[in-house]
C-alpha cells in the first residue's frame, strides 16, 4: 500500500509539472539565460559536457529530485516488506520528474536524477541518512556526494 501512495503522489507531481510546462510556452529566443556562455564542464560516463551556471543549477535539481523521489520509494517499498529493487521503481525508470526542458539534455538530467534517486532510495529503504539530510520538511543530498557525483570544474 505504501508503494501505491508513493507512485500516485509521483504521477499527480508529475502531471502538475507536465501542465505548468505546457501553460509555460518558454521563448528560447527571448531567455537570457539559455544563451550563457558555458562556465562548467563535467564529466559523464568518460566524455566532458559543458553548460553555463543555470544548466549546472538544473543538474543539481535532478540529483537533490532524485534524492528525495528515491528516499520515499525506498521507505514504501521497505514499509511494504518488499525486496530492495530501485531499478525497478516507476520514479527511477521515468527520470523526468522536475524536468521542464530548460540548459541541459533530459539523457544528462536523467543520468544525474538516477544517481540521486539510487542514494535516496538506499537510505530510505535503510532509514538512514548516509547520503543526505532531512530539514525543513524535505530530504536533501549532502553537498559533498553531490559534488562527488556531478564532479562540476569550472571553466573560468
Amino acid at each position: 500500500m505504501a508503494q501505491a501512495r508513493y507512485q500516485q503522489q509521483y504521477w499527480n507531481n508529475e502531471r502538475q509539472e507536465r501542465m505548468r510546462l505546457q501553460n509555460d510556452r518558454h521563448d528560447y529566443n527571448s531567455d537570457p539565460y539559455f544563451y550563457t556562455a558555458p562556465n562548467y564542464r563535467y564529466n559523464r560516463d568518460g566524455q566532458y559536457y559543458e553548460t553555463n551556471r543555470y544548466g549546472a543549477n538544473m543538474l543539481r535539481q535532478a540529483v537533490n529530485y532524485g534524492y528525495q523521489q528515491g528516499f520515499h520509494a525506498g521507505q514504501a517499498d521497505r514499509q511494504d516488506g518488499w525486496q530492495s529493487d530501485p531499478q525497478n521503481s516507476y520514479a527511477y525508470q521515468d527520470a523526468n520528474y522536475g524536468y521542464g526542458g530548460y540548459y541541459v539534455a533530459q539523457d544528462d538530467y536523467n543520468y544525474y536524477f538516477r544517481e540521486g534517486f539510487s542514494r535516496g532510495y538506499q537510505d530510505g529503504y535503510g532509514s538512514r541518512h548516509q547520503y543526505g539530510s532531512y530539514s525543513s520538511g524535505k530530504y536533501t543530498i549532502l553537498g559533498s556526494i553531490l559534488g562527488s557525483i556531478l564532479d562540476m570544474q569550472s571553466l573560468r
